[in-house]
């Protein structure tokens, strides 16, 4: 942009210019009174906590009212913001909470503070029931092969091996499964833990369970489509569709005791734009035909100059086992499914033993760029796997397998770390330890809960620092990160009954709701304002809205600036909310506004304790 040529001073230069570049509902914000309010932009549930966050360049008005949405002379609340004086964002030196939790009456308000009004805040008894299932939606439009968004098939030939048993390009059947994010590339590292945590979803979700034949229930019992992910009932809950989906992918990928496959595809995927159905890579069988599928040695791998620093395959084989067994325990006592369970059990258990066999990580492989998947954790997988493997069989031997695990996986993590590499403490929180909780004795789970304290207790730390009191690090993923925290906080909660971390696991759950500063929930057509130009393919191509991708999130500035291909659209529309992180609702900014597959899994299991916590 051109300099501006007027006789003020530079700090007053920069403020005008950054205010001037908010646009749409945010402009008109700025424009009315330089008082910003952000709130949890889906509900709050009437027994709970209810905090929004008022921000401006000036000090704030010593009173706020909570008013009716219809009728904004009808008060529900007075109340005197609460400063916050330890912390700021950005250009922003003056922030307070805006505490309402007095008010129970369920309905539609809007907050005022001074001549600024926020957007409609919704008071109820279930605001969190339908989010899992939105969230679902998104699942179904990553699906690879029949995929039901585009009513298409798409990856027909996936794929010819690399690095396995078989001879090189020997045909392997790897079709199914999801594509991982904007890309179209497919991994075991996130599809394992993404299965497994929806089937765990489902096991921790609200008793009894919908009845046969009914349309609507509680969350994780819905039964909206059927196994394609096509409109109609099937008797079998979307949320278990969804888990098969992911559980029919893996089971390709082991199609012998010994053998185990974790990605198709690579790096080469990334082209240019194009729907999956019309593939147009050429992995060396011809443009658009077979694509590679990987083999897990346990050894570095790469087919170019990058390799990854792979050193087993446990990190795979703990989650695959975690989810086998998920998956017996689900459908064991159904005749119907009885055989399917079994298969999957019996395939749990070969690949947990892979795991034992090969302690370590196999990383994702990349070609041509620099980034992949760069796990270096394994032992809290295969904690999850012992501890399901346990639940499933009652054999002695997994569980005091688990809880050697257990000790070796302690509270290591990326929690209180300014920096790490690249999904590096994947699956960013060890569910093992809650699974392994109930299955010990009084020391032990002392133990086990001491763990997730221990991180807890540092993301508390770190959330000091931030006004919005989010204690994540920002780095590529953060949202990931924040439904980590919260889960961790939610799952202590059950575990122990101790709820002192509630209001911060609540805090955690409204940042990924529009309590922050950008004034977005980070996912995809959920809440007022949301992600519309999020760095996806096929939303870009067709122009059809997607609901619930999980986006990754906003990034220290540091690392937007160093990735390649990064880019947006100048100028930023939300230049004036920027501070220690940045977002950007740009297609060009894979960084922050890609949605991810695994991620958009992971909120589904938050989303499903969200609606069970009150």
């Amino acid at each position: 942009m051109k300099p501006v040529k007027t006789q003020i001073t530079l700090g007053a230069c920069l403020r005008l210019f950054c205010l001037g570049l908010v646009s749409g509902l945010l402009a008109a914000s700025a424009a009315a009174a330089d008082i910003f309010i952000r709130a949890n932009q889906l509900g709050y549930h009437v027994n709970e906590a209810k905090v929004a966050l008022a921000f401006s360049h000036e000090p704030l008005p010593a009173e706020f009212r909570l008013v009716a949405e219809r009728n904004e002379g009808l008060v529900f609340h007075l109340g005197k913001p609460r400063p916050i004086q330890d912390a700021t964002w950005g250009l922003f030196e003056h922030h307070a909470e805006l505490d309402f939790s007095a008010v129970r009456t369920p309905g539609r308000y809007v907050l005022k503070l001074g001549n600024a009004r926020s957007l409609a805040i919704h008071i109820g008894t279930s605001p969190y029931l339908e989010l899992p299932a939105q969230l679902l939606e998104f699942m179904r439009q990553q699906r690879c092969g029949y995929n039901p968004w585009l009513e298409a098939v798409c990856h027909p030939y996936d794929g010819r091996t690399a690095f396995g048993p078989l001879t090189n390009g020997t045909y392997l059947d790897a079709r199914g499964g999801w594509h991982d994010a904007a890309d179209l590339l497919k991994y075991l590292l996130t599809s394992g833990n993404a299965t497994a945590q929806m089937l765990l979803a489902y096991e921790l979700g609200p008793k009894p369970r919908v009845a046969k034949g009914a349309r609507r229930g509680p969350p994780h019992t819905d039964d909206q489509v059927n196994d394609l992910g096509q409109a109609g009932t099937n008797g079998i809950p979307d949320l278990l569709d969804e888990a098969r989906w992911g559980l029919e992918w893996m089971l390709k990928l082991h199609p012998a005791p010994n053998q185990l496959y974790h990605q198709v595809a690579d790096d080469r995927d990334h082209i240019g734009r194009r729907l999956p159905q019309h593939e147009i890579v050429d992995y060396g069988w011809g443009q658009g035909s077979y694509r590679v599928v990987y083999f897990a040695d346990g050894k570095p791998q790469g087919l170019q100059q990058y390799q990854s620093d792979s050193t087993g395959l446990a990190n795979l084989a703990g989650r695959y086992a975690a989810a086998m067994a998920l998956a017996y325990q689900i459908w064991k006592d159904d005749p119907r499914h009885r055989p399917f369970a079994e298969r999957c059990l019996q395939a749990g258990r070969e690949v947990y033993e892979l795991g034992r066999a090969k302690e370590g990580v196999q990383q994702g492989n990349s070609y041509r760029a620099p980034y992949r998947y760069e796990e270096t954790t394994w032992a809290d997988d295969m904690e999850w796997g012992a501890a399901e493997l346990y639940r499933a069989t009652r054999e002695k031997r997994y569980l005091a397998e688990a809880k050697h695990y257990a000790r070796l996986a302690g509270a290591e993590g990326w929690m209180g770390q300014e920096q790490t590499k690249h999904y590096q403490y994947y699956p960013f929180m060890n569910i093992g330890h809650f699974r392994l909780y109930d299955l010990v004795d009084h020391r032990f789970k002392a133990l086990l809960a001491g763990y997730y304290r221990e991180g807890i207790e540092k993301c508390l730390e770190a959330g000091r620092k931030n006004p919005y009191r989010v204690g994540v690090p920002f780095i590529w993923c953060s949202n990931n990160l924040t439904v980590a925290l919260a889960t961790q906080c939610l799952l202590y909660e059950l575990m122990t009954g101790d709820k002192r971390y509630r209001d911060f696991a609540d805090r955690q759950r409204d940042w990924l709701l529009g309590r922050n500063p950008w004034g977005y929930t980070m996912f995809t057509g959920i809440g007022t304002v949301s992600p519309k130009s999020p760095h996806l393919m096929t939303m870009e191509i067709t122009g059809r809205p997607i609901r619930g991708g999980l986006v990754d999130g906003p990034v220290y500035e540091r690392i937007f600036k160093s990735l390649r291909g990064v880019s947006i659209t100048e100028p930023d529309p939300l230049a004036a909310f920027q501070g220690p992180a940045v977002y950007h609702d740009d297609v060009q900014d894979y960084s922050s506004n890609e949605p991810t597959m695994d991620g958009t899994a992971s909120a589904i299991l938050l989303g499903v304790l969200c609606a069970n916590a009150r």
